[in-house]
């Protein structure tokens, strides 16, 4: 089973399978050496990033992302702040500190290759690291794969099962099917199934800390991104688009002029709010990935804000639904968007938004089941093609889309019985699918889309 906690992970931006993964990636292969007993006779190290790491990791700052890593940075601790701090003396002096207590040799401009070349084996987002001694003897290499949502594996690994807890926890599902037919048997709705197996994992009280830190930092990310002016790093000089629409919004509360759609603004203000600090590599949740990391918040917040009946038992009641439905599509489909394209990660978040939002708002178990199917259906197909690597353009619009969707998802589920024609699991299948038929230009590779028809225009 895959955790809540698994899916929603404290990190920085702008990438969760470019940036958080090899980050963790990266530090775990500084922990290999140090159970070796190898770490005091390294001199010198390298990195190589292949597939979509390679093609789309300038932008993503998967080359900073390793660096940090290497010099015994996690994504949940690292300060945004310090991290520039460690890549420029990194740059500057042609050393890193590796773990955080051994400085080597190491040049970020000529030992962290970008390969676009080589292919990849098992998976498009794949890295591999080098340790060498002082005379450059080979002492360990590792091949690592970031396949999406900050989840990373070895190489070898990669299509094998993970190992499972499937037997200590009260309610294994692995299909939608059987997550209703849990739900009925057991007359528990699919968050209380959720909490009931986390409970095998910590107590109630770690549990709800931990999600109120989830939504503490979320809530937090909204707020700053709503006042830090400036234009996002990159090079594309995309101006940051929330600090001025926020005051447009507050000027027109305090009005008698409010227009009728001014509440699908607010919701567009908070996804971009988010997506905009996730582009400056700022402090963010994956929900379930950085790309798509403000349409879960952006819905939460308007439940919270707009909806007139939000309490922090709900706010925790959301987001233990949604994990749910993210983790049936971790389980059967993929949530990179390398692997299947942006359906993989807006069109995830959109349909786990949708299955939160119905649950609070009364949804039985087989309207938020129908929820999070209509979130899916309508982002099938969606391509992955940021232009200039960077997750700007059109990501950070493609959120508050994605959050506009899982409103009007829920809205429609909430007006049915819970019936429909296409169930969860076969959209789920469909999305897999279509991933793996969709050329590779059209997923995170920026070769293909919007990527290159801007400079064509």
């Amino acid at each position: 089973m895959i955790g809540i906690f698994e899916l929603f992970k404290v990190g920085i931006g702008p990438s969760s399978s470019h940036t958080v993964g090899p980050m963790k990636a990266a530090a775990s292969f500084v922990d290999s050496l140090k159970q070796a007993g190898l770490l005091a006779q390294v001199g010198a190290a390298r990195v190589d990033l292949f597939g979509s790491l390679a093609w789309t990791g300038k932008g993503h700052g998967t080359d900073k992302a390793v660096i940090l890593g290497l010099a015994g940075e996690t994504p949940e601790t690292v300060d945004p702040d310090h991290a520039d701090r460690i890549v420029g003396l990194a740059h500057a002096d042609r050393t890193i500190r590796l773990g955080g207590v051994r400085s080597i040799s190491f040049d970020p401009k000529t030992d962290v290759v970008f390969d676009g070349v080589t292919e990849t084996k098992q998976h498009p987002n794949t890295l591999a690291f080098t340790a060498f001694d002082s005379a450059g003897k080979c002492l360990l290499e590792q091949r690592w794969c970031s396949v999406g949502g900050g989840f990373v594996v070895r190489e070898e690994e990669v299509g094998q099962p993970a190992p499972t807890s499937e037997g200590d926890v009260p309610f294994p599902f692995r299909s939608g099917q059987q997550l209703l037919q849990m739900g009925a048997a057991s007359r528990m709705s699919i968050a209380d199934i959720v909490m009931a197996n986390e409970l095998s994992r910590l107590s109630g009280e770690q549990i709800e800390a931990k999600l109120d830190h989830i939504i503490a930092v979320m809530m937090a990310c909204i707020d700053r991104g709503m006042v830090t002016e400036g234009n996002l790093p990159g090079g594309l000089n995309v101006r940051r688009r929330a600090p001025s629409l926020f005051r447009r919004l507050q000027k027109a509360a305090g009005s008698n002029d409010r227009p009728q759609h001014m509440v699908m603004d607010w919701v567009s203000l908070y996804a971009i709010s988010v997506n905009e600090e996730n582009a400056s590599g700022s402090r963010v949740v994956t929900a379930p990935t950085n790309g798509a990391a403000g349409i879960i918040p952006a819905t939460l917040r308007y439940f919270r804000d707009h909806c007139g009946q939000a309490d922090q038992a709900g706010l925790r009641r959301f987001l233990l639904t949604a994990s749910a439905i993210g983790a049936l599509f971790k389980m059967n489909a993929s949530i990179s968007g390398a692997e299947v394209g942006c359906q993989g990660e807006v069109g995830v978040a959109c349909s786990m938004a949708a299955a939160g939002l119905a649950a609070v708002l009364g949804g039985t178990n087989e309207q938020v089941e129908n929820a999070a199917e209509i979130g899916m259906e309508h982002h099938l197909g969606m391509t992955c093609d940021p232009i200039g690597g960077l997750v700007q353009v059109p990501c950070i619009e493609r959120n508050a889309f994605g959050a506009i969707k899982a409103i009007s998802a829920a809205s429609l589920a909430l007006q049915g019985d819970g019936q429909h024609v296409v169930s969860l699991d076969k959209v789920i299948a469909t999305m897999r699918e279509t991933g793996r038929d969709m050329q590779s230009k059209y997923k995170e590779t920026s070769l293909g889309g919007l990527a290159v028809n801007l400079a064509e225009c």
